[in-house]
């Protein structure tokens, strides 16, 4: 029983985590470039984790260093640039709604690549929330502009990514703790994220006080939205399925919405609420067992 609460409670405090993340997001983009938001979250959530998991390095064994690479890559680096230039251009509801198929896109490729014993109505569910994202997609280019298309398909990206990592994790980690995870992936992600960041001529302006003001939102950013809530769902995914953690995406569009609404003053056509209602049924059926 308690096992049962804690898995839900968890869900409940990531999908508000990581729902408010959107506007963080944008909030620091008024300061910094896709890129350097992109690196700039990486690099604090890592100061977070080395600070609070450093003794946890050892105890990875060394044959479980590639899964820990595999995980930092499809489960952060990349989705952390794809989340930022793609906020860039399109409204952080539409991407929340978007990311929405995670769940989808974990069930297809625990079912193609890693065995996952999918059920009738789980790939009902993918077929609807495909339609759904189609839908979105389709709208938000028509609305906007063109180039948001392709935007948009940067989230459905990192949603697939996010998919490949939760089942990573379940087959190839579930021996290890959560911070011990976390803290590996960005032991692999550190240099890289850096090497980034001073390519981005970041360090040329850093003085400016718009970028500074950024700062402050791209940190709650990088140790909350990124580092702690990564212990959190790895503690998910092993209390739980790669469908149900990933599920999580239910709540994060609610919180987006609602976010996004009250302080970005963003608003959602009539067919982008119908697509974001088709997505949300998909993803319901698909985590149905």
């Amino acid at each position: 029983m308690e096992k049962s609460s804690t898995k839900w409670y968890l869900l409940a405090f990531l999908g508000c985590v990581w729902g408010s993340s959107f506007i963080l997001m944008q909030l620091g983009l008024q300061g910094v470039n896709s890129i350097q938001l992109g690196s700039l979250r990486l690099l604090f959530a890592a100061c977070f984790l080395f600070l609070v998991g450093y003794k946890e390095i050892a105890k990875i064994p060394r044959y479980k260093w590639k899964y820990i690479a595999l995980t930092s890559l499809f489960g952060t680096f990349v989705p952390a640039f794809l989340f930022s230039v793609a906020l860039s251009k399109i409204d952080g509801s539409i991407s929340a709604i978007l990311n929405s198929l995670t769940p989808l896109n974990t069930l297809l490729v625990g079912l193609f690549f890693f065995g996952l014993d999918v059920q009738r109505r789980q790939l009902f569910g993918v077929i609807i929330g495909f339609i759904g994202c189609v839908l979105l997609v389709l709208s938000g280019s028509g609305e906007n502009t063109t180039e948001n298309y392709y935007y948009a398909i940067l989230i459905v990206i990192a949603s697939i990514f996010y998919g490949i990592n939760v089942n990573l994790i379940k087959k190839y980690l579930s021996d290890l703790k959560p911070l011990t995870i976390s803290t590996g992936n960005f032991v692999v992600m550190f240099v890289p994220a850096l090497i980034v960041l001073y390519c981005s001529d970041f360090f040329e302006i850093v003085h400016q006080e718009k970028v500074q003001n950024a700062l402050g939102y791209i940190a709650v950013l990088g140790v909350i939205g990124t580092g702690l809530s990564n212990i959190l769902f790895f503690k998910l995914i092993q209390l739980s399925s790669p469908v149900f953690a990933s599920s999580v995406t239910y709540i994060i569009p609610v919180v987006a919405i609602f976010l996004g609404f009250l302080f970005m003053h963003e608003t959602l056509t009539l067919v982008q609420a119908l697509g974001a209602i088709i997505v949300l049924i998909g993803v319901y059926f698909s985590s149905k067992k």
